[in-house]
């Protein structure tokens, strides 16, 4: 399997295999976020925040950079196929797909972007709300195609799923003197999750019943970060983030009690990462504080080319493929970490 090099193969076959076993209750995926689940809907934006260019992509099948923030596949993938649907979720501004293609799974996720208007305006990236403008033109899409009894029937048995955040910190309030002048970092926390469980809520309004928030990263860990910090992860960083998800727990387990016959659940990517991050040699890793691409410090994006000599051989070895995002061998990790315990509820 091209997309997989350097992950055991015979691992992988028999994780997919068990959980097909399993007759899934989701017709589709949906996606929503950042570039974590972003498949290449940048392609089509104006902004510099791409991936559509070697080296990204060079685990993927055929080799082709798509606009996926990796050497190769991300976790929204892996999903998608752990549960039976297909290997490689599309991008919604990809004219190579159509309606009937989408109605097995669709990202309209937009690298850069978050929760806050100001982060995806920073890149001149797809803002969230944006993102759900085009979901409701997705449904309409959805409708004409498959009339409204099955398209209605689709939409709802959809897992919906939500990861986005980063930047809001990273890119925005610390990068830029605007809403760091405003609110405190305890109330920018509020301030997101306020956008947030706006978000989930008009999803609900809209159908969807099956919905997957996932919270922060260890941000401090970040290549990117670590190359401002002497190398080292940067603790405040984290805290934030750890204070950030367990308001998000409290959130979700307050939108499961308010809105009817919805299924929310909160996924844990602080953990898993972190864990990896920490023990690299543990999880088959070699490197785990700095990235593949390039000097692996601080580059990613046009930075992140192939006229780099210093881009290593095998990614897969890396924890980072670039200074902000996860190599394939993570990001299939980090999935099927998601599918044994949050979205285990949705088999």
């Amino acid at each position: 399997m091209a997309g997989m090099k350097g992950i055991p193969l015979l691992l992988f076959g028999c994780f997919v295999a068990q959980l097909r076993m399993i007759h899934a209750g989701v017709s589709s995926i949906i996606v929503f976020g950042d570039s974590s689940v972003d498949p290449g809907n940048n392609n089509y934006m104006p902004t510099i925040a791409k991936s559509n260019f070697q080296p990204y992509g060079c685990d993927f099948y055929g080799k082709l950079p798509t606009g996926r923030f990796s050497n190769g596949r991300i976790a929204t993938d892996f999903i998608s196929e752990a549960l039976g649907i297909r290997p490689i979720i599309p991008a919604y501004l990809d004219p190579h797909y159509d309606v009937v293609d989408f109605a097995k799974g669709v990202s309209f996720a937009s690298a850069g972007t978050g929760y806050d208007n100001i982060t995806s305006a920073i890149m001149s990236v797809i803002p969230l709300w944006k993102q759900l403008e085009y979901f409701k033109e997705y449904q309409n899409k959805m409708m004409i195609q498959f009339g409204a009894a099955e398209a209605t029937k689709v939409l709802s048995e959809a897992l919906y799923v939500i990861s986005l955040g980063t930047n809001d910190f990273i890119e925005n309030y610390y990068a830029l003197p605007l809403r760091s002048l405003v609110y405190s970092v305890e109330e920018y926390e509020n301030f997101l999750l306020v956008k947030a469980r706006n978000f989930v809520t008009d999803l609900y309004n809209l159908g969807a019943r099956k919905i997957s928030i996932a919270g922060l990263p260890p941000m401090g860990c970040l290549p990117l970060e670590r190359t401002k910090h002497y190398f080292v992860c940067i603790d405040r960083y984290n805290r934030v983030a750890r204070e950030y998800n367990v308001k998000l727990q409290q959130l979700v387990a307050q939108l499961n009690q308010d809105l009817g016959g919805v299924k929310l659940v909160y996924s844990d990517i602080y953990s898993i990462l972190f864990d990896i991050i920490m023990n690299p040699q543990s999880f088959g890793f070699e490197v785990g504080e700095k990235a593949c691409c390039a000097t692996g410090r601080y580059e990613m994006s046009y930075l992140c080319n192939k006229f780099n000599p210093f881009t290593c051989d095998i990614a897969n070895k890396y924890v980072f493929w670039d200074s902000f995002h996860p190599s394939e061998k993570t990001n299939f990790i980090v999935a099927q970490h998601a599918i044994n315990t949050t979205l285990a509820g949705f088999l």
